[in-house]
């Protein structure tokens, strides 16, 4: 009896943040829907960089909830961010999210620090040392596929992929998990599929969080190896695009980053609190339902482009 109750009491304990978490989102895009329209309503007409005031709102709200669900999970931010595509050209708004993504991990990791390897034996060979180095390799990789095969159609493969596997994870037992797959080697193998699908997708973390879901790994070890990944893997995608696309890099980037990054902090920073107030279970349930939106975002950049 004494079993039954203390399972009962664990349950009851992580819906009642995980209910919170939905009512803040919630009231977050309200809030945020409402001065969107406020905006559109006040501003209507006027420009800035080449875009109405009413959209770069929209743009704004799309990257602040993209802020509060990557601090929540530890990433995800351009599977939300991705809804940009309705308004920002491809070419643009890519490496805009890589920015963004990087100063979103700096903050998040700023704010975890204590979860993070304090020394080279806990990054290696069981941290998120393998997985980065795996992925650096996997970068030109993923470069090269872009520019000489159908990534268009990779894409829509992958998206579908996560999709599906989201929905699996969400429904299968919280309990499984891959036994006897630890260690530099498979760490390094994630990694490099991880590096050569975001060199074409702009997602480098799917794979690795996908592994950490299998592993059933608890959420500080998923995030200390995830968050430390993408921003590795974010910084050497934008200095790679710098060096081939220097001519992407100009006024009305840096404008739009300017003016886009106030916002994004911000809900770095909430997402980051609401981690801390969530249990395990909740932040697989999440982390499951930003890689479904990975996937959705996946499918948006193919059709919308």
């Amino acid at each position: 009896m004494s079993v039954a109750k203390a399972e009962a009491a664990t349950t009851a304990s992580s819906r009642g943040p995980a209910s919170r978490v939905v009512v803040y989102a919630a009231a977050a895009v309200v809030v945020l829907g409402a001065a969107a329209a406020w905006g559109a309503h006040q501003f209507a007409g006027r420009t800035v960089v080449g875009f109405q005031l009413w959209q770069l709102t929209v743009i704004a709200v799309i990257l602040c909830v993209s802020g509060v669900m990557s601090g929540l999970s530890g990433f995800g931010f351009s599977a939300v961010g991705s809804l940009c595509l309705l308004f920002l050209p491809p070419k643009l708004a890519v490496p805009l999210l890589m920015a963004l993504s990087t100063a979103n991990q700096m903050m998040s990791l700023g704010q975890i620090r204590e979860d993070l390897p304090k020394s080279w034996a806990e990054a290696w060979p069981g941290g998120s040392a393998p997985y980065i180095l795996g992925g650096v390799v996997g970068v030109p990789l993923g470069v090269w596929l872009l520019n000489n095969l159908p990534a268009q159609k990779l894409m829509l493969v992958f998206g579908v992929i996560l999709i599906a596997y989201s929905v699996y994870s969400l429904a299968k037992a919280a309990s499984h998990a891959t036994k006897g797959v630890g260690g530099a080697a498979s760490g390094m193998a994630v990694g490099f599929i991880g590096g050569t699908i975001g060199g074409f997708t702009a997602f480098p973390g799917a794979a690795v969080v996908v592994w950490t879901g299998l592993r059933n790994l608890p959420k500080k070890v998923s995030r200390a190896i995830v968050q430390p990944y993408i921003l590795v893997l974010q910084i050497v995608s934008l200095a790679t695009n710098a060096y081939t696309h220097p001519a992407i890099f100009g006024r009305r980037f840096w404008l739009l980053l300017a003016i886009t990054l106030p916002v994004v902090l911000p809900g770095t920073f909430a997402g980051v609190v609401l981690y801390k107030r969530i249990s395990d279970v909740n932040f697989k349930r999440i982390s499951f339902i930003l890689l479904g939106l990975s996937g959705v975002g996946l499918l948006a950049k193919v059709l919308l482009k």
